[in-house]
């Protein structure tokens, strides 16, 4: 099943995986990201694409554990 590794320290709070994959990344009330721990097949190209909006590359989508 894919994942999302998130590296909580690079989180700016930039909140661009949210705005570009809002089914996929949560907010902080702060506006950090909260990514899901597990994601389903479907979720697979917005997670990337939400991944992918990081500036600081906090998050990276993993298609096999």
């Amino acid at each position: 099943m894919p994942h999302i590794n998130f590296d909580e320290s690079h989180c700016a709070g930039h909140a661009l995986c949210h705005a570009t994959a809002p089914d996929v990344y949560d907010l902080t009330d702060e506006g950090y990201c909260v990514p899901p721990t597990s994601i389903t097949q479907q979720q697979f190209a917005e997670a990337v694409a939400g991944a992918e909006a990081c500036p600081e590359r906090a998050l990276s989508v993993v298609a096999e554990p």
